[in-house]
């Protein structure tokens, strides 16, 4: 037999997926040297080449001990290039003057040739899947219990037309929910109840608290997060505009005897962010105010990061939770559409325990999984339209999970499985599914004002701009985030440049694995991303709005978790492959030194470009509020203060209740003004500067008044103070 060249060699190295390289042949002996056991051997069988491994491994292992000063140290070269070419190709397409995708396409190209070959000869893999648990079910359930659900469930529908909950109907419902929960469980006879863990934990004599460095790794990381997502939150973003007055309004009615199950404010709205709002200002006494829905908002994108962490460790490893709870917590995309103060973190907030649940269902064989998922899922459905899409992603996602092989022996229990989900999600769900019966057309009309022709023909052929909507929603990460300032940073990619170069590493490395294993869940992961897009790329009437980070926020679930993965395999490759003591030391240093650069990128993004770039978009009726509450406090009176109508101006609600009067709209039109000529009190009218048609009608009405200019924080943003002093 020939043997190998150096050729030959180098180019096994390059094409890794050929097999592996040729051994080099150990040097003859020279002339006159005996070469013991040297000749023709014979071949050795597989289990001696084994044990002949074996022993020089371990004699190796013994040399390096001994000579710890002169161990080889094995860097996992091939992986190390891959990302630092990922992330040279995400930085160079952050935006800038020279700003150039095909640069980063190039660099992303070569980067991810790189990410197969390393995968592929084993250095940089993702973390192992948990093994699949398989149980027979029993398919039993507790008939009388399914037939009093069934009966209450039916009042209940009955009792919740007119849209309106009642304790009657409310009480009703709920009874139906616990009951078809009750119905559909299967009790474990091995665990032990939760009132018994309850009583044993408080009943203890000794108290003992262990801390690991586990535990100071996760301290840490709740602290991080913790900052980014409550720090300046009455400040940042500044203003409301006018979805949050309908909001406000909202959470009035339901203050206020008008507790409704679909708020049609605006084309229509979920009741979840209303309840919720109003809990806060009960609780916390904030008011009718922009900071009352954020309290509400940023505890819903705080609640999401622990099930973003149990989905990590149901993809692998509780380091891979860990660093996806971490790079989704500070990460501007969350943040920002939590500190907005709309409905838009409800969203991936239900999407998160929705899927983990499944998921964990799925591998467990666990019917309670699936009630638990079914009863994420119904609530919601009370939040905000997009998750409408969820159900579909259900079925999809147990479709793919009946083609693959896991699946071999519980096909037809995960079916019966996703049936009783079906049904859970449909009880909770139930005073939405009596309104949208009563109401099809307003339950509907947000979705088909963006899918169809409602409010407007289709600017092309509906095909093409799907297609090219999905392109954006896929690329947003890398290129392009959108045009909506209310929640994005404009025309920049949605991820910072770690985790976008972490985002791209995980799906090639997830694609890899699944090349290779066909695992149902990596398909899965990966084709949830795009599915969960959907709400935003199905804007065909309004292609002008995709992608937008609120619509297709239930995909950052996935997005940050195979991040997540990419990192910890990352991580794991320089650990083994570094060995000793020095290697996880390293890959923890590593990975902190990718979170501190994500977090340094994102705290520019958040606090300056996001807060820079709304207070320059919104008005500024915070100002005026406080304007105008000042003048009721000292000369005026609430009623005597008025804001003249201007097209395009602010929205007058706001002010009002910037002002501390949550019902007052302090509009007037120029024509109105003569109406409070007969009125005595001091009067205060707001005007913008280029309303010289209306200052004039003013000064026309009192000629006695004083002018003067109200110089705002804002650049642009001044406007003019009409004073009427009172009348002797």
């Amino acid at each position: 037999m020939d043997e190998p060249s150096v050729l030959d060699y180098l180019k096994a190295k390059l094409t890794p997926w050929r097999g592996p390289a040729p051994e080099i042949p150990s040097a003859q002996p020279e002339d006159g040297e005996t070469d013991i056991g040297t000749g023709s051997p014979e071949p050795l069988s597989a289990g001696a080449q084994a044990d002949s491994l074996a022993q020089s491994e371990a004699g190796a292992a013994v040399q390096a001990r001994s000579t710890p000063a002169l161990r080889a140290v094995s860097i996992p070269w091939l992986t190390l290039l891959s990302f630092t070419l990922a992330f040279l190709a995400q930085a160079s397409l952050e935006p800038g003057p020279d700003r150039r995708w095909t640069f980063g396409a190039a660099f992303y190209l070569i980067s991810a040739i790189g990410m197969v070959a390393a995968s592929w000869r084993g250095e940089w893999v993702p973390a192992p899947l948990p093994e699949m648990q398989i149980k027979k079910d029993p398919l039993t359930l507790r008939l009388y219990g399914f037939l009093a659900a069934l009966l209450v469930a039916a009042a209940a529908y009955y009792l919740l037309g007119g849209n309106r909950f009642t304790m009657l109907n409310a009480t009703l419902w709920l009874l139906s929910v616990l009951l078809a929960v009750w119905a559909f469980w299967l009790p474990d006879p091995q665990a032990i109840p939760w009132w018994q863990k309850l009583r044993a934990a408080f009943t203890q004599r000794e108290w003992k608290i262990t801390v690991t460095w586990s535990t100071l790794v996760a301290v840490a990381a709740a602290a991080l997060i913790l900052f980014f997502r409550l720090y300046r939150l009455d400040q940042v973003p500044p203003e409301m505009f006018s979805d949050h007055a309908e909001k406000l309004l909202d959470v009035w009615d339901v203050l206020h005897g008008e507790p409704s199950i679909f708020f049609i404010r605006n084309t229509g709205r979920e009741a979840l962010q209303m309840y919720m709002t109003a809990g806060v200002i009960q609780l916390f006494n904030t008011g009718y105010t922009h900071l009352s829905l954020k309290i509400g908002t940023a505890l819903a994108g705080l609640l999401t990061l622990p099930f973003i962490y149990l989905l990590g460790k149901e993809m692998g490893s509780r380091r891979i939770g860990l660093l996806a709870a971490v790079l989704a917590g500070v990460a501007y995309w969350p943040n920002v559409i939590s500190r907005v103060g709309l409905r838009f973190p409800l969203y991936p907030l239900f999407v998160a325990p929705t899927l983990y649940f499944l998921l964990r269902g799925i591998r467990r064989s666990n019917r309670n999984d699936f009630i638990i998922s079914g009863v994420f899922l119904g609530i919601g459905l009370h939040g905000y339209t997009p998750i409408r899409i969820l159900p579909v992603v259900i079925v999809i996602a147990i479709g793919i999970f009946l083609l693959h092989r896991q699946s071999n022996s519980v096909r037809r229990q995960t079916l019966v499985f996703l049936g009783i989900l079906a049904l859970v999600s449909l009880v909770v769900f139930l005073p939405l599914l009596r309104y949208a019966v009563e109401n099809p057309e307003g339950f509907a009309f947000r979705s088909f004002s963006r899918l169809g022709t409602v409010e407007r023909p289709l600017p092309g052929p509906a095909a093409q701009i799907f297609m090219q909507n999905l392109w954006e929603g896929l690329t947003m990460f890398a290129w392009d985030n959108g045009d909506i300032w209310v929640v994005s940073v404009t025309h920049r990619p949605a991820m910072d440049v770690v985790t976008g170069a972490l985002f791209f590493s995980g799906v090639v490395l997830l694609i890899v694995r699944y090349v290779r294993s066909r695992h149902w869940l990596d398909l899965f992961i990966l084709l949830s991303v795009p599915l969960l897009m959907l709400p935003s790329v199905l804007s065909l009437a309004y292609p002008g709005e995709n992608p937008a980070l609120n619509r297709l926020s239930g995909a950052l679930v996935p997005m940050f978790l195979i991040a997540a993965i990419a990192l910890d395999g990352l991580m794991t490759a320089l650990s083994s492959r570094m060995g000793g003591a020095l290697g996880p030391k390293v890959a923890w240093g590593f990975g902190m030194v990718c979170i501190l650069l994500a977090s340094v990128q994102n705290y520019g993004l958040v606090f300056d470009e996001y807060q820079r770039m709304f207070v320059m978009s919104s008005w500024n009726t915070s100002e005026m509020g406080e304007v105008i509450n000042q003048f009721a406090d000292t000369v005026g009176t609430p009623d005597t203060a008025w804001v003249l109508a201007y097209p395009h101006w602010v929205d007058t609600r706001l002010i009002g209740m910037n002002a501390g009067y949550p019902l007052k709209d302090y509009a007037i039109w120029p024509e109105q003004l003569a109406d409070t000529a007969p009125d005595p009190r001091a009067k205060l009218f707001l005007v913008k500067p280029e309303d010289s048609e209306g200052l004039h009608t003013l000064q026309s009405l009192y000629p006695q008044g004083v002018l003067n200019e109200y110089n705002s924080r804002v650049d642009f943003h001044n406007f003019l103070m009409y004073f009427v002093p009172p009348q002797q």
